[in-house]
This record gives structure tokens, sequence and C-alpha cells, in this order.
């Protein structure tokens, strides 16, 4: 059955309490419809959430509402992520790089404030680096540059290729991608990197995160991050390139329980660069977990922004 695009806005509706859009958009002569929310009123700021195999706009749903009594926020389910077509395609970051440069340049006017979670801090930072660059301001929440495998074993390519490979085949690799979303490990990597208190990670919640896991093509951009075939850069040299100087304002935001290794990296770019640096509790899925916290730490530094245009 073929749904009109009001019939499949009705289904894709959510919790968020926004209104759902879709933006067409082609890689490779393959169409490609990816999801959006947006909610509230006044200047423009796009939410964009995390990389991860439970990825999904719902993710920033309760810091978008904070955000929405001052600011019009745009949040996005990444291509291959949440409600947006994850077709059978080479996910790398080519792919992120020209959705999210044709995206912007399509959805706004004018450079738009980013809030940027994880992974998608690289996508940022390195349009950041054009001119003219897409963003006015903007904010990391608990930075990253590497992918899952590529930081717990090191830079072992030619493993996690032939792993990520092994993924898209038809019946190896639903076994695979089934035996890394099992509900018992998804908890556990949850709880170990993403979220800092178990009761938070209700059944409610893990059941949201496991369906979010079970749609049609899911393995493919999940397997492509988790082996670090998403990764844009290879050395925290490049990383703090991208800070050295500051191309826009740009605050980091460093959540206490992060990982140690990721916590290291982040603590390098708050001491060596000069971007406006705030600490809160929380792991990786900080904007998650504490999302109150999260705005009365950002909404100042915005306030900067909103008195200068």
């Amino acid at each position: 059955m073929v749904l009109d695009a009001s019939a499949r806005r009705a289904k894709l509706a959510t919790d968020l309490g926004g209104e759902v859009r879709e933006f067409g958009w082609s890689w490779k002569n393959r169409s490609v419809s990816v999801v959006y929310e947006v909610i509230g009123t006044g200047h423009p700021l796009l939410l964009l959430p995390a990389f991860s195999s439970v990825s999904t706009r719902l993710e920033m749903a309760e810091l978008a509402r904070l955000l929405a009594a001052e600011y019009q926020v745009f949040v996005v389910d990444w291509p291959g992520f949440g409600q947006s077509m994850r077709p059978a395609i080479a996910y790398n970051p080519a792919v992120y790089r020209a959705w999210l440069k044709d995206f912007v340049r399509s959805t706004f006017a004018q450079p738009v404030v980013v809030i940027a979670a994880g992974h998608a801090a690289g996508y940022v930072m390195e349009l950041a680096q054009r001119q003219p660059a897409p963003w006015s301001w903007v904010v990391l929440t608990a930075p990253t540059w590497r992918g899952p495998f590529p930081t717990a074993f090191g830079d072992h390519r030619w493993l996690y290729n032939l792993l990520y490979r092994f993924i898209q085949f038809p019946i190896i690799g639903h076994l695979l991608y089934a035996l890394n979303t099992l509900p018992p490990f998804l908890r556990l990597m949850m709880r170990r990197h993403v979220f800092v208190e178990a009761q938070h990670l209700t059944r409610d919640l893990m059941r949201q995160k496991w369906r979010t896991t079970q749609r049609r093509g899911a393995r493919f951009a999940s397997a492509a991050f988790v082996t670090g075939n998403l990764d844009l850069i290879r050395t925290q040299e490049e990383w703090l390139s991208w800070f050295q100087p500051l191309p826009v304002p740009t605050m980091i935001v460093v959540g206490e329980d992060m990982p140690p290794r990721s916590r290291a990296e982040v603590e390098v770019l708050a001491h060596f660069s000069a971007a406006q640096v705030y600490r809160m509790p929380g792991s990786l899925g900080l904007h998650e977990e504490y999302p109150k916290q999260l705005a009365e730490g950002i909404l100042p530094f915005l306030g900067k922004y909103l008195s200068q245009t």
C-alpha cells in the first residue's frame, strides 16, 4: 500500500510534540527520505542526535521541548537511523557529509545554531571549516571522533572492514547484528557507556531502544558506525586541528562520567582550544539522561547569540 504524504506523516508521528516532516534526498541515484521534526518558534536551532545502534531523534525529545520555549527547534533522524529510510548502501563519511550539507542549505536561509551529540560533533566541525560556514554558533555535547571498536580495541581497520562486510550479508549479517542488539547486551552497553544511573534505563525506554534496532535495514548504518566506518579522521591531532582556531563560537559540554578515554580526549579540547566549557554529570548520553541540566548550561551561551542578532 502506498501512503500519501499526510498519511505517512501521521504514521511517523511521535510524542516529541512537533510537526513531523520529511526531507527528500538522493545518494548515487538512490532516494533516501529523511525524517525530522520541528517544535517551537523563534530563531532556528538544529539538534543532531548521536550516532549509535539506537540513534533516534527521540533521545533529544526533552531537550528539544525545553529549548522550544525560546527557539524553533529542528530535530533530525540521520539517514539510516531512527525513522528515516535505511537503504542497503555503503554508509561512509561521504554520505553524511553530503546529506548534512544539503539539508542545512535547503532548510535554513542563514547560518544556524547547531547542537550535536557524540559522533555528530565531527561532521559539524568539519563543515565549520568551510566558507561560508553553515553554523552561526556550535554546542557539542560529550563529543567523540572514533567509533566504538577503534576506541575499545585499537585501529585495526582491516578487521573492522571485514566485519562490516560480513554484516551486510543476508544471513550471517542478520545473525551478527541480532547478537549485538539482544536486549541484555543493549542494556549493558548503555549502562557502561551511555547512562549513569541504572534506574533511568526503564523497561519502557529499553523496549523503545530495542525496537529502533529492529527496523528493516537497521544493521547497515549501525554496523558502519560501530566498526569505525563513519569516522572522519584517524588521529587526535586531526581532531584538535578543527578547534584551532575556532571557526565559530563553540561550547563543549563535558560529561563527568564519560568513559575514561573519551573523557581524556574531550579534556584536551577543553584545555587547548578557545571553546567555552560546561561541565555536568552524565556520560555519552547526557543529552538524554540529564536534559534539564544540559539546557540550563547551554541557554546562557545561546543567549549571547540572541543578543548579537
